[in-house]
């Protein structure tokens, strides 16, 4: 046999083996990950999404001030660390409610737990019968203590976390 005819032999066997031995890239549930306080002098919100079986798979962008912080996943963690102050949460949406957002003070070495939470029956239409009707989500900023939040955190995927640096457009942007 010739090397060239050898190499076809081999080459796709060797390929298949290779990729199969790389382990796939995808976010770390949370409880998995090492989490640390917050640095000192700052303060920490956590912002999380549960995976509920009948809601949204919209992927808002969530706020801070009216800058985008991260992106809200379903069954999604990730945290912002920002310097202690007043701030306004907020998630992009569709819909406009009562109680969609939130205005905090925060203290360093605070930790705030901001919970996304979606009504998927906000607006809907369409479909007389025989389907083909369409629904618009609206999100929703609740919080929640740290007694609630962490059960819910601890079994969601960690999409990371870190500062939140003037002029930054976005933190946390989902793997692709």
């Amino acid at each position: 046999m010739s090397r060239v005819s050898v190499l076809r032999c081999l080459l796709p066997p060797l390929c298949a083996a290779l990729l199969l031995s790389v382990a796939p890239l995808r976010a770390q549930p949370v409880a998995s990950t090492a989490v640390s306080v917050p640095a000192p002098g700052m303060a920490r919100i956590w912002w999380y999404r549960a995976l509920d079986p009948y809601s949204s798979l919209a992927t808002p962008y969530v706020r801070l001030n009216g800058a985008i912080a991260g992106v809200s996943q379903p069954g999604g963690a990730f945290y912002v660390d920002v310097p202690p102050g007043h701030y306004h949460l907020s998630v992009d949406t569709i819909g406009v409610d009562f109680g969609q957002t939130q205005d905090v003070d925060l203290m360093p070495g605070m930790q705030l737990f901001a919970k996304v939470v979606s009504n998927d029956n906000w607006i809907t239409g369409g479909g007389r019968g025989g389907g083909g009707g369409y629904r618009r989500d609206t999100f929703y900023v609740w919080l929640y203590p740290v007694q609630q939040a962490w059960p819910v955190i601890a079994q969601s995927y960690f999409y990371g976390g870190g500062p939140l640096y003037a002029g930054q457009t976005a933190i946390v942007l989902p793997p692709r």
